[in-house]
């Protein structure tokens, strides 16, 4: 039966813990989507887990549902997360990148002037799009979504080339791995439901074109880095940025045995509906786990005692926490001792400094 603090075989890596960081928007960046220098102190501090997935980062400048969140397609982007990737290595850590791109969800505002890019260009429930940015006073509020243009082939092709290179950036970067960010209605996502893509190309259409778009990111991104480097986040059942699936078993049971037949080293399960109080984590583990044979990492309002018991059980392999996390950088250790916790404070979840991003006290502060 295994334990929430038993090691945990992850591609070539061998992780300490079931316990892992999982991708959190924090919009620090800095000028050209760098990665700030204080965010080497933000990871390291949680590099206790046995994985820390970074903040959705940017594969392309066509995606940006959060302004100044981090990118991954520059040489300069790659020199800002490198001592982040050294700094959890030293502090004995292992971290993933997430690759993302944002496609509908978006504002012109924040993307020069352009469109944002979307398989269709639907834009019937732009107010449901959570698009964000940090407005001159410095505060950071949500803004309205502007109207998306429907891609062509060749920008698919080159959205697709993107993620490759974010890939290969990563690594290059010094970070063990990559997960691609095809939840929460961005652009993978938007490609598998019907009712965002309406394309009647090899993209659109059947089941199996609408898995055309993931099936050919994550060929380039696992041809690249190969597969054990590779995660996949996926959120079946997700209301949020409104993505509206008509049948999300039959098209994300269709995802897992893709998935599986890649040998991705991991599928992450998010229970997005959890943010608002209506779980669908079983239904969700019903999907996935007969069709994918790898691990299985869950996330989306688990406590450290219903993670204990997924883990006992062997519904899932690993749990990644977020607010919890965020709240407590030595979350692990936390626990193993059965807490205290820290209580996450809405101060700082999105940009600005340290406060409310590095100002967490430890269990050695917390215990003095």
């Amino acid at each position: 039966m295994p334990q929430l603090f038993d090691a945990l075989d992850l591609g070539s890596l061998r992780l300490p813990n079931r316990i892992a960081l999982a991708p959190l928007t924090r919009c620090r960046a800095q000028d050209g989507d760098v990665p700030h220098p204080i965010s080497v102190k933000y990871y390291s501090q949680r590099a206790s887990a046995g994985l820390l997935i970074t903040e959705a980062t940017n594969v392309s400048p066509r995606s940006c549902a959060f302004e100044k969140a981090p990118g991954i397609y520059s040489q300069d982007q790659v020199s800002g997360w490198k001592p982040i990737a050294d700094g959890v290595h030293a502090a004995g850590g292992h971290i993933f990148l997430q690759l993302w791109h944002c496609g509908r969800v978006g504002a012109d505002a924040i993307l020069n002037g352009e469109p944002p890019l979307s398989p269709s260009g639907v834009n019937d429930d732009l107010d449901a799009l959570q698009v964000w940015a940090q407005l001159a006073n410095g505060r950071y509020a949500r803004i309205a979504a502007t109207p998306s243009r429907e891609m062509t082939v060749a920008e698919i092709e080159a959205t697709i080339e993107e993620y490759r290179v974010g890939a290969v950036n990563a690594i290059r970067a010094g970070l063990d791995g990559v997960e691609i960010h095809a939840a929460n209605g961005y652009l993978p996502h938007q490609f598998l439901s019907p009712t965002i893509n309406r394309r009647q190309d090899e993209y659109g259409g059947s089941l199996q074109k609408r898995l055309m778009f993931l099936r050919r990111v994550t060929e380039a991104v696992t041809g690249a880095v190969g597969a054990n480097r590779v995660g996949v986040r996926l959120s079946p059942t997700a209301a949020y940025n409104n993505t509206r699936d008509p049948d999300p078993v039959s098209t994300f049971s269709a995802v897992a045995k893709m998935l599986d037949e890649f040998g991705v080293a991991y599928i992450h399960i998010a229970d997005t509906n959890a943010w608002a109080g209506a779980p669908d984590m079983q239904k969700l583990l019903e999907i996935v786990k007969p069709r994918f044979r790898g691990t299985l990492i869950g996330n989306g309002g688990i406590t450290p005692s219903a993670a204990m018991d997924h883990v006992q059980s062997g519904r899932l392999d690993a749990i990644a926490f977020g607010r919890t996390f965020l709240a407590n950088p030595d979350l692990p250790e936390r626990i193993q001792r059965g807490g205290p916790f820290n209580e996450p404070r809405p101060v700082g979840w999105y940009g600005g400094d340290e406060e409310g991003y590095t100002d967490y006290p430890s269990l050695s502060d917390v215990l003095v």
